[in-house]
């Protein structure tokens, strides 16, 4: 096994599956499926955006406080969180929710002590509520949360299979990188993460892969170090 500890990023639209919004519960299902069997070989812990339910730029174009829609974009990821933690348990894995904003009743607050206990135990542990603070996105709280649980990776699940030098959907000529650096990518303007979750993955050393996560047993084939993505790094 290459990676022992690992955190993953899905997005909230990739939950989306074939709808227009929400959740689709096959899609649901699918990641469940993939993520209930690589936990059988390393440490998970999961980060979910919310964009399939809101997104605080979204209601700040529209004339909404930032700051509001923001907090409500938190409690979208806690909701997604949700729906994955349960379709998990239906599977037989143990799985904890913590959250960066306070919601005792649905899951406990995060903290890097408590999350690295949890892993240690056999839990997945998803992280719902992002940084707990507004004006972060959730890939600046999955680097966060990677650095603080010591994670040995962060896999940013997608729908493509690595980063290209343009939208291979759009752009047939498109060319696929096999590594790259931060530094690179943001020099070229490549949309994979905010330029706040790239420094701090610089400054602190933090890998991160970019593989194709709708694709059956990709999960596991990154874990065993298969070269199916795209490393990008210091």
């Amino acid at each position: 096994m290459k990676y022992r500890r690992v955190l993953l990023k899905l997005s909230g639209e990739a939950l989306m599956g074939e709808q227009q919004y929400g959740i689709d519960p096959t899609r649901l299902n699918n990641y469940a499926e993939e993520i209930a069997e690589a936990s059988k070989l390393a440490q998970i812990a999961i980060v979910i955006g919310g964009g399939n339910i809101f997104r605080g730029l979204q209601g700040a174009s529209k004339g909404m406080d930032r700051i509001q829609g923001d907090y409500m974009g938190m409690l979208a990821t806690v909701i997604n969180s949700m729906a994955l933690q349960s379709a998990l348990r239906s599977k037989g894995v143990k799985c904890e929710l913590l959250s960066g904003v306070f919601i005792d009743r649905i899951a406990d607050s995060m903290s890097s002590a408590k999350a690295i206990s949890l892993l240690e135990a056999g839990n997945v542990v998803i992280i719902g509520g992002g940084t707990g603070n507004p004006f972060f996105t959730t890939d600046t709280a999955s680097a966060l949360r990677a650095i603080e649980i010591h994670a040995d990776i962060i896999l940013k699940g997608t729908r493509v299979d690595g980063i290209y030098t343009a939208d291979p959907e759009k752009d047939p000529t498109a060319r696929r990188y096999d590594e790259i650096t931060y530094d690179e990518a943001y020099r070229q303007n490549l949309k994979v993460m905010d330029l706040t979750s790239f420094t701090l993955c610089k400054e602190n050393d933090m890998m991160m892969m970019v593989f194709d996560m709708n694709k059956k047993g990709n999960l596991l084939r990154v874990l065993n170090g298969e070269p199916i993505g795209t490393i990008v790094s210091k």
